[in-house]
């Protein structure tokens, strides 16, 4: 069987396209906005055509000669109308394009399968519009849909990660979405193997010095020469202070009155716990007041690695541009690990 083409729309910096081509599929082209991103998109997938251009004024026509028999799209497309609770918005509401626009270029490649993937509360704002509306619209050109909220923690990623998948099929079968499996990855599993820095350490490249301990570990360091984006942002004496008087397992309850700040987010000035799993991995990891990102032992947030370690990135996969791009583009991205669930989901069918 020649490998399945797809197409990345959308794509960030590819944990999409990541959890596909573990499986075997082929990414013949990705589309991704951000100039910073997109460099980095290509740089792990030299062979994938990267279109650096806003999904919603590339030329379908053209896209669609250049290349054929896509089986399937998939993508998150950012939205922010339905947002707004209980507004009946629609999907051709003007800040619901891209959904539309999904819709659209699916209906123009008409791949076998398509997998759109986004937050939690598209499935529930406004009792279920949205999710009636995006299924509806696949339903009319010819799609049958299946949706459903995944959180990575069910499949092995050490992560409590929820987001809304919904998953289409030209053939008229119902899609089963992957079962969730019984282990769970803890923070130590997934991350106590690199190298333990301080805050305001770390190398561009090291060598592995410890063993890899866990099945995790040893999946994700497979085929790579060693840790790349680990190094610490260097935090202020009075963020240093305030975490040493944190204890293993403990947060900011435990702090002093002069050190609690303001804070809003959950879990900010709190340290990891080492035999759970991790919070949601955001775009601002490397800050203890914008959630639970310090290390469960060390006086410092999470380094790029870590984060990307919790988002089952393999070691081999390197984040590109500065230090905020860089998060950017592993809290932003699908967990690759669950991407490949649902492309294992794909490719079972497809075989049948």
């Amino acid at each position: 069987m020649s490998n399945l083409r797809i197409i990345d729309l959308f794509a960030g910096v590819g944990g999409l396209s990541q959890g596909f081509i573990s499986k075997g599929f082929e990414v013949e082209f990705a589309v991704e906005y951000n100039r910073e991103i997109a460099k980095s998109y290509q740089l792990n997938h030299k062979k994938t055509i990267v279109y650096n251009e806003d999904v919603s004024k590339i030329d379908l026509e053209k896209l669609k000669s250049k290349h054929t028999d896509i089986e399937v799209v998939v993508g998150g497309p950012p939205c922010q109308g339905f947002s707004q609770k209980g507004k009946r918005l629609s999907v051709d509401d003007e800040r619901n394009y891209l959904f539309k626009r999904f819709i659209d270029i699916v209906d123009t490649f008409k791949p076998k399968y398509f997998v759109l993937e986004n937050v939690p509360n598209i499935l529930t704002t406004a009792n279920g519009f949205f999710k009636h509306e995006i299924i509806g619209g696949f339903e009319k050109i010819g799609y049958t849909v299946n949706s459903k909220m995944l959180n990575a923690a069910d499949f092995g990623i050490p992560q409590n990660r929820k987001r809304a998948f919904f998953l289409g099929s030209l053939s008229g079968d119902l899609l089963e979405f992957p079962k969730p499996k019984k282990k769970k990855t803890s923070v130590k599993e997934a991350i106590y193997d690199l190298p333990f820095i301080e805050s305001g350490e770390g190398e561009a490249f090291f060598q592995y010095e410890k063993p890899a301990t866990s099945t995790y570990q040893k999946k994700l360091r497979k085929n790579s020469k060693g840790i790349y984006n680990h190094i610490s942002t260097k935090h202020s004496k009075i963020a240093i202070e305030r975490l040493a008087l944190i204890p293993k397992g403990k947060g900011r309850e435990v702090l002093p009155k002069k050190h609690r700040t303001k804070s809003i987010y959950s879990g900010t000035w709190s340290r990891l716990k080492e035999d759970e799993i991790a919070a949601t991995i955001t775009t601002r990891f490397d800050t203890p007041s914008s959630g639970l990102f310090t290390h469960p032992i060390l006086n410092r947030c999470l380094t790029v690695r870590e984060a990307a370690r919790i988002q089952s990135f393999s070691d081999n996969f390197i984040f590109h541009g500065t230090k905020t791009v860089q998060m950017k583009q592993v809290g932003n991205a699908v967990p690759p690990l669950l991407a490949a669930e649902i492309a294992n989901v794909i490719l079972n069918h497809y075989n049948k």
